[in-house]
């Protein structure tokens, strides 16, 4: 299964087991620089789970262009370190490698001590927010020779390879861009003067590598920003690289600050495929994809279908580790999902903040969060089956307790099911499948249609109680509620009723907006469609466009605070909005709303009383825990612990971790 997936390839003379590759990644693990037992923890696990390469990264060459956040091989203080971490990755069969990295005008005085990033020209980053100082020549060649000390260090540590980033609107592509370059002297202006910052920093590095050291580079396939190289120019870059010393070309999407999403669920899977065979038809060396490459059957289908030589597979190995020896050995179904929520990686990455997976409890606490088999089992009944319960009975029955799951609805998932309809939301049905083949794994009985009270728990007497009752939607103080036109946005995205011509939406936060997107999706054309009219040019661009977010209702928002979806995740937020745009949605702010009968609605915003009319008033004003159960809990002398949003309303990842931790506390 999978054979050109697991199949052995060579970069240099290096021969690797198989085509995965575990792309650098920041962690933020550390605030000194240095490697920690949080760190060797993490990559002995990826290694471990059967990937061909896991590389660490990103590895500062210097401390201006890293800062204090960032791993560094700056001094030869830290190659005694990262020879433990190399033998570390070595020991679980992966092949180690190291990406060094330089970030440019992405540097920020906060994390480099406040000094002043430095760039190939004084061009404003609104990424860092600051307009960095232009690098002198001296400069220029410190930070080529800072590149090759960093790559003998990566060497002498044990590192079968090492990786220049030259991607994602760092110091590289800061040279290559004309976007950002603005020199007037031999490393600016024509396209042969901006690559020859990166030609000759490759040369160096090989030069004293020497020829048989494995090299590549990682760039970006577009850059996605306007002005800047496009997927015209990136295959000349491509072989720039290669003739300069790249043993391979590692591609990836665009830069941080492009306004095309690279990694959400916005994105689907593989859609970046193309860029990387846009790079292999240009150059003879091995060439990676990346980005969204989430199950077997896309990554086979890459390698197959000759898109790239290897994958990427970065967030989904955060997810899952054993991603790659579940699929080697039959078992994707039983693959934890990366379901590229952003919550626990770039969310928190971009907050300065160690990442974790909202869908992977141990994914940053593999050192302390470990299932560990009882011996002594228990009879352990877990009351409901949204995310938090799922996890808590099947990490429980990990740990070899004999489990059962009650669950009042006909099929489980609970809220997993409400959060996955509104449009580009579906991988996070992707937990149910997991949830549903590890049920299957470890014959975990499951009872559906079985609401539980105190009568069945004293007949049944489990030793043991996990009670994950979820929540149930807040019905605000609002005269009208009550209203044949008013629905729950939990009754919209749960059962998908006919909705009119004019929808209004009560509550402007994360699912009042998801909810507003959904139902403005509604009669909207699917892909398959937009690929027929597309192909046979049976509709103008401008009226393809118009079918794809023009459909049946109109839809506004009523939100009473200043600002709308402030509980959207910080990565993920300018996607959200860029989309309601899109589709048309009218967002009203500062805006209380005090009567919604008969489809009038009658609110107050900046002092002024207005009303206006619709078909149907959708409610999303939040949810509130259901505590029932876990009240009447506590008449009995059964040890319980309760988890989910019955403790209090919270983002998928309390549940998950909540479930996990209950289970381990059993």
């Amino acid at each position: 299964m999978y054979s050109y997936l697991f199949s052995p390839i060579r970069i240099n003379k290096l021969e690797i087991k198989n085509r995965i590759a575990y792309p650098a990644l920041g962690l933020l693990y550390s605030h000194d620089r240095k490697l920690n037992d949080r760190y060797f923890h993490y990559f002995r696990e990826k290694a471990a789970g059967g990937a061909g390469v896991v590389t660490v990264g990103p590895v500062g060459v210097d401390f201006i262009g890293s800062g204090l956040l960032v791993l560094s091989l700056a001094e030869d203080e830290a190659i005694a370190d990262f020879r433990k971490l190399a033998d570390t990755i070595r020991n679980e069969g992966a092949s180690p490698w190291v990406q060094l990295f330089h970030a440019g005008a992405y540097s920020h005085p906060i994390i480099i001590d406040g000094q002043t990033p430095m760039a190939p020209s004084p061009v404003y980053s609104i990424y860092s927010k600051i307009t960095p100082r232009e690098m002198t020549l001296h400069d220029i060649r410190e930070v080529q020779s800072a590149f090759v000390r960093a790559s003998l260090r990566a060497r002498a540590a044990g590192f079968d390879g090492v990786e220049i980033i030259a991607s994602g609107g760092y110091l590289i592509t800061q040279f290559v861009s004309p976007l950002r370059n603005q020199r007037t002297d031999d490393y600016g202006g024509s396209f042969e003067n901006r690559l020859r910052f990166p030609r000759e920093l490759i040369e160096d590095v090989r030069a004293a590598l020497g020829r048989d050291y494995p090299v590549t580079v990682r760039m970006a396939g577009n850059d996605f920003v306007p002005g800047s190289n496009t997927d015209s120019e990136t295959p000349l870059i491509a072989q720039v690289y290669e003739k300069a010393g790249a043993d391979a070309i590692n591609v990836t999407g665009g830069w941080h600050e492009t306004r095309v999403p690279q990694l959400p669920m916005e994105l689907p899977r593989s859609a970046y495929a193309y860029l990387a065979l846009n790079i292999k038809k240009a150059v003879s060396v091995p060439v990676m994809a990346s980005n969204r490459i989430a199950d077997p059957e896309t990554a086979e289908k890459i390698i197959k279908d000759g898109y790239a030589d290897m994958v990427n597979l970065g967030r989904v190995l955060i997810a899952d580790p054993q991603w790659p020896k579940k699929a080697m050995e039959g078992r994707a179904s039983e693959i934890r999902p990366c379901v590229a929520c952003s919550q626990g990686c770039t969310d928190q990455v971009f907050s300065g903040m160690p990442i974790f997976c909202a869908g992977n409890p141990r994914a940053g606490f593999e050192g302390e969060r470990n299932i560990i088999r009882t011996d002594s089992p228990k009879n352990v009944m877990v009351v409901g089956a949204g995310a938090g319960g799922l996890e808590a009975a099947v990490t429980a029955a990990m740990a070899g307790h004999r489990v059962e799951i009650y669950e009042k609805a006909g099929e489980i998932g609970g809220q997993l099911r409400l959060a996955g309809a509104p449009p580009h939301k579906q991988e996070l049905l992707e937990f149910i499948r997991y949830y549903r083949a590890m049920i299957n794994k470890y014959n975990i009985p499951l009872h559906l249609n079985a609401e539980v009270d105190v009568l069945l728990l004293k007949q049944l007497k489990p030793d043991h109680v996990i009670v994950a009752e979820g929540a149930e939607a807040v019905m605000p103080p609002i005269d009208g509620v009550d209203d044949p036109c008013v629905l729950s946005a939990w009754d919209v995205l749960g059962k998908n009723p006919l909705l009119g011509r004019s929808v209004a939406i009560i509550g402007g936060g994360a699912v009042g907006l998801e909810t507003a997107l959904f139902v403005a999706a509604k009669g909207t054309i699917n892909p398959e469609t937009l690929h027929f009219l597309f192909a046979y040019e049976a509709e103008s661009v401008e009226r393809l466009r118009e079918l794809m977010f023009r459909g049946t209702s109109r839809v506004t928002v009523f939100e009473m605070l200043p600002k709308a979806g402030v509980d959207v995740g910080r990565s993920t937020r300018w996607v959200v909005f860029d989309n309601l745009k899109r589709f048309g949605i009218n967002i009203l702010t500062s805006s209380k709303v005090s009567s919604i009968r008969q489809g009038k609605v009658l609110f107050e915003r900046d002092g002024k009383k207005d009303e206006m009319h619709f078909d149907q008033v959708i409610l999303a004003a939040g949810s509130r825990p259901v505590k029932k159960l876990s009240v009447e809990m506590q008449t009995l002398r059964i040890p319980f612990n309760v988890v989910g949003d019955c403790i209090r309303p919270g983002k998928i990842n309390d549940a998950i971790h909540g479930g996990f931790l209950a289970a381990l506390k059993i």
